[in-house]
């Protein structure tokens, strides 16, 4: 393991799922070596900006419910083999952590994920993944993929962050109007054309064809959602009911979140020639409403 600075320890709640955890005084949070996971963040005197169930199962193996899962090098189920795991082969690994560095402002850690026996069972792909986190009053988060195989691949991807809300039925996402979008809540392909704010009303499984920023609006502060190199929007909560099938997620807490990712969903796949690369990028800022 790398050095690390003051501000940052490596905590092992129960023996086999490393977590660095950030006190610093731009901000607070915790990052899972398994998945390169942004578990948690909240800026110096502020209220955490993600959501983390205090259901999830912190288990080798076990995707994480909450923060900022990286779903890769497909999104959703995959395309061709429902056998293989859902959202890739990026979240459900350890990646190595390279760097942490105190800046002064901010902390900065870059992990990486290179392709290994057990990764070409499931993709049969030569890869270098790095994902740059720099945590302090925003939070900054970058996925790159490089091809260093002889022949070009396809990836779909999403930043899949779970932003934290008061209540979620109070809350108006920004930035989607006009957007084309298709519906998958309970099962159904339902296409549409987005018209004002998205509120969220039960389950909502849509994925936008946007590249646009985007805003989550609450009474007491705004949440600001940058993006880079990602043509697709996703806005997702389970609603109650399917909760009930979510063991990990407590059931009244589905009010407590809204999902809204930085992706590249299928139908917006980027191809990538051997030796090419690409950068999939977001950025969260917080406004309160009394400044």
């Amino acid at each position: 393991m790398i050095s690390l600075p003051a501000c940052v320890r490596l905590v092992d709640p129960n023996g086999e799922f490393p977590i660095l955890e950030i006190d610093h005084p731009s901000c607070r949070a915790r990052v899972a070596l398994q998945g390169a996971h942004v578990m948690e963040w909240a800026p110096a005197g502020a209220d955490p900006v993600l959501y983390l169930s205090p259901a999830a199962v912190l288990q080798p193996g076990k995707a994480i419910r909450g923060g900022i899962p990286i779903c890769w090098p497909w999104f959703g189920p995959h395309p061709t083999d429902a056998s293989k795991p859902a959202h890739g082969v990026a979240r459900n690994r350890f990646w190595e952590c390279t760097a942490c560095q105190d800046d002064g402002a901010s902390v900065e850690l870059r992990f990486e994920l290179k392709d290994s026996e057990a990764t070409r069972q499931v993709w049969d792909h030569a890869f270098s993944a790095i994902v740059e986190i720099r945590l302090g009053a925003e939070l900054a988060l970058s996925l790159t993929t490089h091809n260093t195989g002889l022949l070009p691949f396809s990836e779909t991807a999403s930043l899949h962050a779970y932003l934290a809300v008061s209540t979620v039925d109070e809350t108006e996402l920004g930035g989607l109007n006009g957007a084309t979008f298709v519906e998958h809540a309970g099962g159904e392909t339902v296409p549409g054309l987005q018209t004002g704010p998205v509120r969220i009303v039960g389950e909502v499984d849509r994925i936008y064809a946007s590249t646009a920023d985007l805003t989550v609006r609450e009474d007491h502060r705004t949440i600001r959602v940058h993006k880079h190199g990602s043509a697709s929007t996703v806005v997702w909560n389970p609603g109650p009911e399917k909760a009930v099938r979510l063991g990990d997620l407590p059931v009244e807490d589905v009010h407590r979140f809204v999902c809204v990712e930085t992706a590249n969903a299928p139908g917006a796949e980027v191809t990538l020639a051997p030796g090419a690369h690409h950068v999939l990028r977001m950025r969260l800022a917080v406004e309160s409403m009394q400044s």
